[in-house]
Formats: C-alpha cells, sequence, structure tokens
C-alpha cells in the first residue's frame, strides 16, 4: 500500500479523481491490501485540500474479510502469549521511532494541532506497552468444588480464551490512539479483528496496521475495511460470524449498530457532556489553566472534555475573569503551526452546527464572554457562554466543538445536581482544597470517574474508561478492555474413587 499521507492537492503528483481507484487499495483482507470499484476522498479539515483517496467497502468485501479473519483467528489463537507480547513491543517500538511520520499524518487528516498530535502518538505507544504487558497477564484460578457436597475428589479451574472475530469501529478525534485502544488489547487476548476506521480520519490507522504487518503480523489477524459504513456496516456487524463489536462514536450511530448487531458481545462509549465543579476552596490558577486546556484541547472534539464549569458563588466572578482572560490567549488556526493551540473542526459543517448551537444558546438567554464565530474554513473561536443558573439546551447535549459554559452554585449539593442533568456522563470533577467535600463529591457525582483537582479529560491508558447512565456498555482502558474480549473456559476433572 502507497503511504497514506505522503499526498495533497498542492502535490502535483496528488491522485487526480480520475486514477483514484487505482491508487485507492485500503482494504486489507487476508493480509493483502485491494482496492474496489469506488473510492472517496479524504480532506484537510484545515483548508479542505485533497490528501489522498481511500477505498469504500461495499457488502461482498464483508464476506471476503470474514474469510479472512477466521483464518486469521486459528493464527492468532495458536500464538503463545509471550508471542502476542513481543508483537505488540515490536509494534510500540516501530511507531516510537516512526512518531514524527505518525503526527504529521494525525495533524493532516484530523486537524488536530501538532503538538497535540505528538502527545497522541506517545499516548499510542504506551497504549500498545500496556497491551503488550497484560497479554501475559490473562490468567484464570482453581476452583474448590468440594466446597459443596457432591463435589468430593473433584478439582478444576477456568482460563481465559480469544472471544472470536471483533469488529473495531473507530472515530475522528484520535484516530491513532482509540485504534490501538481496539487492536492492542484484541490482539493480546488471541482474537482476530476486522477494522472500520473513521472516514474523516482512516490514515493514521492505516499505518499502525502497516506496522503491526511490518513486524510480522500473521495475515487475516487484522483485516481493514475503509469507506461509508452506511455502504457495509450493516452486514459487517449484524454476521452471527462476529463475536463482538467494539465501538466509539456517538449515540445515533450506536443504536444503529446495537440495532444491526443482534445477540453478539458490544462495547460501546458514546459521548458524554462532562462537568466541572470549581469550589470556593480550590487554587483558582490551578482550576482555570485546566479547565481551558480540558475544555478546548483537540478543538472541543472529546469526549471528556470540559463543556460545563459550574462556579462556587463568592468566586464566581473571579473565576469568569481569570477563564476569560486565559482563553482570549489560545491561537487558533494552522494545526501545522507549533504556536496553534486550536486548530479547525473536523468539516466546515461541524463549524457551523457549533455556531448554531451557540446562536442558540444566545436566543436562550446565554452571553457570550468571548469566541462565538467561525474562523476561517472550518474554525471556531473557543468560546465561553455565561449561562448562571438557565436552562439552556447546550449544557444538556454533547457540543463536541470548542465551547463551554460557566455556571454559579450556592451548595455543594446544587451543583452536583446540576453536574447529573444529561443523560450521558463519562467523568466529573471537582476542584477543592477541602478534603471532606472532595471525598464527598466522588461519592455523589454519578459518573464512571471523578477527576479531583483535575480536568475531566485527564486519562490514563491504563485506567478503567466508560460511560455511566445511558452511555454505559462496557469498558475501555487496556486490563478492562481485554476482559471484554476474552471468556472463560472451566476444567473440572473428576477424580473420585
Amino acid at each position: 500500500m502507497t503511504s497514506c499521507c505522503a499526498k495533497t492537492s498542492s502535490d502535483p503528483d496528488a491522485p487526480s479523481p480520475a486514477t483514484a481507484i487505482d491508487t485507492a487499495r485500503t482494504l486489507l483482507i487476508n493480509g493483502q491490501w485491494q482496492g474496489a470499484q469506488s473510492a472517496m476522498p479524504v480532506t484537510c479539515p484545515y483548508h479542505g485540500g485533497l490528501i489522498r483517496f481511500v477505498a469504500c467497502a461495499q457488502p461482498h468485501h464483508v464476506q471476503a474479510a470474514l474469510d479472512g479473519a477466521r483464518q486469521g483467528l486459528a493464527l492468532s489463537r495458536r500464538m503463545s502469549t509471550g508471542q502476542r507480547a513481543g508483537l505488540l513491543h515490536d509494534v510500540a517500538a516501530l511507531v516510537a521511532r516512526r512518531r514524527a511520520d505518525f503526527a504529521l499524518c494525525i495533524t493532516r487528516e484530523s486537524g488536530k494541532p501538532v503538538a497535540a498530535a505528538r502527545k497522541e502518538v506517545e499516548r499510542c505507544v504506551n497504549t500498545l506497552r500496556l497491551a503488550a504487558e497484560e497479554a501475559t497477564r490473562i490468567v484464570g484460578e482453581t476452583i474448590n468444588f468440594d466446597s459443596f457436597p457432591g463435589g468430593e475428589g473433584r478439582s478444576g479451574y477456568y482460563f481465559y480464551e480469544p472471544i472470536g472475530i471483533v469488529v473495531a469501529i473507530t472515530p475522528f478525534n484520535d484516530p491513532l490512539n482509540l485504534v490501538a485502544h481496539k487492536l492492542g488489547p484484541a490482539l493480546a487476548g488471541g482474537n482476530a479483528v476486522i477494522l472500520k476506521p473513521a472516514e474523516q480520519a482512516p490514515l493514521s490507522a492505516l499505518l499502525l496496521v502497516e506496522a503491526f504487518i511490518e513486524c510480522g503480523l500473521p495475515p487475516g489477524v487484522i483485516s481493514v475495511l475503509t469507506g461509508r459504513g452506511r455502504d457495509f456496516g450493516a452486514a459487517l456487524v449484524g454476521s452471527t460470524e462476529v463475536a463482538m463489536v467494539s465501538f466509539t462514536g456517538g449515540e445515533t450511530t450506536g443504536a444503529i449498530i446495537a440495532g444491526d448487531a443482534g445477540i453478539k458481545r458490544l462495547a460501546m462509549e458514546l459521548g458524554a457532556n462532562s462537568p466541572v465543579i470549581v469550589s470556593h476552596q480550590c487554587r483558582l490558577a490551578l482550576a482555570v489553566e485546566s479547565c481551558v486546556s480540558g475544555a478546548f484541547w483537540a478543538s472541543g472534539q472529546n469526549c471528556i472534555g470540559v463543556q460545563r464549569i459550574y462556579i462556587q458563588q463568592s468566586r464566581y466572578h473571579e473565576f469568569v475573569a481569570a477563564f476569560v482572560a486565559r482563553v482570549g490567549q489560545l491561537a487558533t488556526g494552522d494545526p501545522l503551526l507549533e504556536t496553534t493551540d486550536v486548530g479547525p473542526l473536523i468539516s466546515p459543517g461541524d463549524a457551523a452546527r457549533v455556531d448554531a448551537w451557540v446562536a442558540r444558546a444566545v436566543e436562550q438567554g446565554a452571553e457570550i464572554l468571548c469566541g462565538g464565530h467561525r474562523v476561517g474554513y472550518a474554525c471556531y473561536a473557543p468560546t465561553v457562554l455565561d449561562v448562571a443558573a438557565r436552562e439552556v439546551a447546550v449544557c444538556c447535549e454533547e457540543v463536541f466543538g470548542p465551547v463551554v459554559s460557566l455556571h454559579s452554585y450556592t451548595a455543594l449539593d446544587e451543583a452536583i445536581a446540576m453536574a447529573y442533568r444529561p443523560e450521558y456522563m463519562i467523568h466529573a470533577a471537582i476542584f477543592t482544597d477541602n478534603l471532606q467535600e472532595a471525598m464527598y463529591a466522588t461519592r455523589a457525582l454519578e459518573c464512571a470517574g471523578v477527576l479531583v483537582n483535575d480536568s475531566t479529560d485527564y486519562r490514563l491508558d491504563a485506567m478503567p474508561f466508560g460511560g455511566a447512565k445511558r452511555g454505559a456498555l462496557g469498558r475501555e482502558g487496556v486490563k478492562f478492555a481485554i476482559r471484554e474480549m476474552v471468556q472463560t473456559r472451566m476444567v473440572c476433572m473428576n477424580f473420585a474413587h
């Protein structure tokens, strides 16, 4: 396969639409890169220029990928835990050596500022290393069958085996590391994977799969189907040969997948609307800096990004002044520049959507303290809304853009009640130096993770990660994802005379 990120529309050697089908060999089936009868462009979110074409898979490619994955599963199951760990360590080392190429690819296809893209690459390396380490720790335990009458003379144990063929569907906002979070655990558990990367940003995923192949991945263990999910998604997730679907993305798509999948294991992370509580007993400078980073990292296209901040009334105006001043220092624009803090949204359509949401919030009584307008092709200025105690729709939905709303509260229980309103929760956070207040909040906030004196967008790739309330369906985090991707086999031996 040709390099994923080698061409742009400004390059005289960039493929033309007439040759797109010939150059778009991005379907990996039984170890071979293949093309399709049609192709789709991958464009740069910052200016809309062509990067390259990828093949558009169709339903008949699904069966071919399943046939290859079935053979790959037989090979993967036979790999020792040491072989699996060695492969994952080798891939991690190769990605680390090519970190600059991976970072550039992430920036060009997703619009993530290059400094943030570098951090994503380092996280990907860590994720693969974690998977390598956990591959040798997938162990069972013995069972005392004689603990109940009738079990005398019996001895036994259980161990974990692969669940089978895993379909992995990944989003555009972390186009490399979230792929590693699917592939690493699946391969550590001895499975085969069919990867469907994001339509908008599939190229860094392809580079990662190429790294696996270069490091000796057996054919069929990983398959790749690029293109539009609506063309082949139902056939893929609905196949009875698929044992599990692991999906990260939006609620609407998640509901479609759940309806098409039938009876099989599902793991889904469907987004969130993350709240932060700022107590009057906090270090204000820490709260401000953490919340600015948490709200505008990846242009707000972050499922655990800070979206709502609840500030205790006595420090509300102090926090607002410092927060708005710090946001005003952020540079928006070209993601390839080292000085850029906030790059483009994934498409001009998303920038228009965010602009409409902000306009609706203003109609409902919110005040724009800074931002509130589009910048260039697909950028949106970092936006802060003063909402106070008003009911504003933007506070109950996932904006997935660089918009944060500020609210005031008097008592902690009031802030906790407001924080819990949205239907989707992953992380919540509280800034306080009062230990009793912090411990109370960690119990009272009904979410999957509570951060104390940290932004909601902090994530260690080793920790359990997933949704709460309607967004709760399985857990990621390498060790915990492996648990989702394996199943127990029980062995009982009767030695009774």
